[in-house]
């Protein structure tokens, strides 16, 4: 069996995925202070609505901070994965462009047309021609470090995009649940790091060898933890992943578990579990449980670490990374390369 060391790791990261999954907890200190330094000029009695437009790992801060601060937001929010801007966008909705490259075709086509609608817009980018564009337009932009892949860079794209909605009224004050998280993620980098023998990371991705993650979660919290997951068994691991949430998949879903047990022994589901899920989530998540062990074997349950929603949220976004990286090597890949995404991306220049 593979014990997962640095020497090991090293044959396959060759661009140091691992180092900068290790560093979130500086990279969001970093985060904390680019953001409280922005100067932003946001009319914020204006605003009617929030969209954060973007794409990929540019995207999910997005749906990191609404599901962050769920209770505090009362005004409608969404996030735009798409060319073009919602038909309510206006001079009172609050756009939010994340694009880490600022090179995001989609992203800068809906920056386009939320200029021409008037939208009172803050651009969170390492650069490109996002924002290049956006400081020719008179529009803010919080520049961040750039060099790494987007997944890689959540905290310099979730906290400016959290204050941003502080600084226009939407939000309190972040800053305690920021400072919570990243002492939180210092001690779970210590016991997910190649050199923890009680390493939880490794053993969920052990289980996940040869098995297609299938991450479940709850609606109202976690929903986006579950997207990222999904994503980072996908690019880093190299591997199919789906994911879906309670209640909805007890609709649906759930009836798949059906006949074909030689199919679906080929799965593993994962519970990302939270102390405030809904108590009829709860049971839910029970009484399926059932039916999938009886298809697929053993369902993996973690559950989030933390008091504050944030550091719950960012515990098992960590641990997911951290578990996707560990997959990855143990499927001897490369977790860093992206060739089909590079492929659609040069078929699309073409």
């Amino acid at each position: 069996m593979s014990e997962l060391t640095r020497q090991e790791i090293q044959q396959f990261d060759s661009d140091g995925m691992l180092d900068r999954i290790l560093s979130f907890p500086q990279q969001m200190q970093t985060a904390d202070e680019i953001a409280r330094a922005a100067s932003l000029d946001i009319k914020s009695e204006q605003i009617r609505n929030v969209c954060v437009a973007g794409m990929g790992g540019s995207a999910i801060g997005g749906d990191v901070a609404r599901m962050c601060f769920a209770d505090a937001l009362k005004i409608p929010y969404i996030v735009n994965r798409y060319y073009n801007v919602p038909n309510f966008v206006d001079e009172n909705t609050l756009v939010i462009i994340s694009s880490y490259s600022g090179k995001t075709e989609e992203t800068l086509s809906s920056y386009r047309e939320a200029r021409e609608r008037k939208a009172q817009i803050v651009c969170i980018s390492s650069g490109g021609t996002l924002s290049e564009e956006a400081k020719r337009s008179g529009h803010a932009v919080i520049s961040i470090p750039g060099g790494a892949p987007p997944r890689s860079a959540l905290g310099y794209l979730a906290v400016p995009l959290i204050y941003t909605l502080h600084t226009s009224g939407l939000i309190p004050d972040p800053s305690a649940q920021i400072q919570e998280t990243i002492d939180l993620l210092e001690k779970l980098r210590s016991e997910y790091s190649p050199e923890s023998d009680a390493n939880l990371a490794k053993e969920i991705a052990r289980k996940l060898q040869n098995k297609i993650p299938l991450i479940f979660a709850s609606v109202d919290r976690f929903e986006a933890v579950a997207m990222r997951w999904k994503g980072q068994f996908s690019e880093n691991s190299k591997v199919l992943a789906f994911c879906n949430v309670f209640p909805e998949l007890n609709h649906n879903e759930v009836v798949g578990w059906g006949p074909l047990a030689n199919v679906n022994k080929n799965f593993q589901a994962i519970y990302l579990r939270d102390k405030e899920d809904h108590d009829r989530v709860q049971k839910r998540m029970a009484l399926t449980r059932t039916i999938i062990e009886k298809q697929s074997g053993t369902v993996i349950e973690v559950e989030s670490r933390g008091d504050a929603v944030m550091a719950r949220i960012f515990s098992l976004i960590f641990l997911g990374d951290m578990t996707s990286f560990y997959l990855a090597i143990l499927n001897r890949v490369d977790p860093t390369a992206i060739k089909n995404i590079d492929f659609i991306k040069s078929g699309l220049q073409n």
